[in-house]
């Protein structure tokens, strides 16, 4: 059990460098998620806010139990749920991010921007996304990315100002040829001078990038970048026509992970894996740099921090090319969540377990630990109802 001590000055830096492997023992400050699932996280400030599709909270100690439509607040260093942020969303939270002023936009059958003070709407921001539902949300400075399977203000890909929510017109990639009936963005991640997005699409205005793709937001109008890789070309399992999931990059914005569902599909193809890939390799045939397969179970969520590359989902084993919904040789236990060395692209020895249920949704890395949402309550063996964080030792 960890003392609430140590927990000291946390403040959300992005993106995120960890020196080391976060301890395996989770926080003992957290609040707890009653029902449901948690689908997002977002750090603003020293506040962590969490979504997803929810009606109860209670404090760490369980002795008080709150009402909260989807979306609630807490202080990182206490766990003190915050009383006064208690918005009605009536619908799921998918995607989170933070904002300048203390405030956080929210994604999920719209968009809106609230205020952590009194969860009230920031009325300047009109961002008018309809047609469809928000799935993924990333700011950078003055810009907001967003993806999902709306049509308006353009269709499944947008950059909003931060401010106002009107689309920038300089920003123009459409994804299209979907491999399912509409196309969706299922995540994105901007570094300094690339955008990473994930989907049902097979193309970025007009060019193959099957399911995954590269844009170049360095110069004055973004443009799909010079870079394409095959590895998600393949068919998994007739119910998954579209696999990718989760995605993230490093610090440093050299390389990013990719995480995918599928089922099993033995070592020659990218269902069910982790895989990290160079962003800054040209061509038409860009190779992953490794690949660590599950043997059969979905990976949701990824968090790159330098010192491991995070993985979750309702796996049971990691390193097992050769599993087939079975541990294979080699394959390692790996009950939920994971490590992986960002280098060899082998589990490290980090394996504090998770009941596996659906699966872990949300990472969020930050300068004390990682926060880890899902739809369970075991979090590194201990009783931590789908909202937990494993600090930095």
């Amino acid at each position: 059990m960890l003392a609430r001590t140590t927990l000291a000055a946390l403040v959300a830096v992005s993106p995120i460098a960890h020196a080391r492997v976060v301890s395996a023992n989770p926080v003992d400050t957290t609040p707890h998620v009653l029902d449901g699932i948690v689908n997002a996280i977002a750090l603003v400030g020293d506040t962590v806010v969490v979504g997803g599709s929810f009606s109860e909270v209670s404090d760490a100690r369980g002795s008080t139990t709150l009402d909260r439509a989807n979306l609630f607040a807490y202080d990182l260093r206490t766990g003190e749920i915050l009383p006064h942020f208690a918005p009605v969303m009536s619908s799921p939270v998918n995607a989170l991010a933070e904002g300048a002023g203390g405030t956080v936009y929210v994604g999920g059958a719209g968009l809106v921007r609230l205020r952590l003070s009194d969860g009230s709407a920031v009325r300047s921001f009109d961002p008018r996304v309809s047609g469809g539902t928000v799935s993924t949300l990333a700011r950078k400075g003055s810009k907001l990315y967003v993806g999902g399977d709306f049509t308006r203000p353009r269709l499944a890909l947008a950059r909003l100002s931060a401010t106002t929510g009107v689309a920038d017109s300089s920003f123009a990639i459409t994804p299209g040829h979907p491999r399912t009936p509409r196309v969706k963005v299922h995540a994105l991640a901007v570094s300094r001078d690339r955008l990473a997005v994930d989907g049902t699409f097979t193309t970025l205005n007009g060019l193959s990038r099957p399911q995954l793709g590269l844009v170049d937001v360095g110069g004055v109008s973004a443009k799909v970048a010079d870079w394409r890789t095959d590895a998600y070309a393949a068919d998994c399992m007739d119910v998954f026509p579209s696999y990718v999931r989760g995605l993230d990059f490093a610090p440093d914005g050299s390389y990013f992970a990719v995480v995918t569902t599928g089922g099993p599909g033995g070592r020659r193809k990218l269902c069910d894996t982790a895989a990290r890939f160079e962003t800054y390799a040209r061509g038409e045939r860009v190779r992953p740099t490794w690949v660590n397969h599950t043997g059969g179970d979905s990976l949701y969520s990824v968090s790159v921090t330098g010192s491991a590359v995070y993985v979750g989902g309702h796996q049971r084993w990691m390193d097992n090319p050769s599993g087939r919904d079975s541990a294979g040789p080699g394959a390692v236990p790996r009950e939920g969540i994971a490590a992986i060395h960002p280098v060899t692209g082998k589990a490290l020895s980090w394996n504090p377990g998770r009941e596996r249920g659906i699966g872990v949704k949300a990472f969020l890395a930050h300068a004390g630990g990682l926060l880890v949402g899902s739809d369970t309550t075991r979090l590194g063996r201990e009783y931590h109802a789908r909202i937990g964080m494993f600090p930095l030792p």
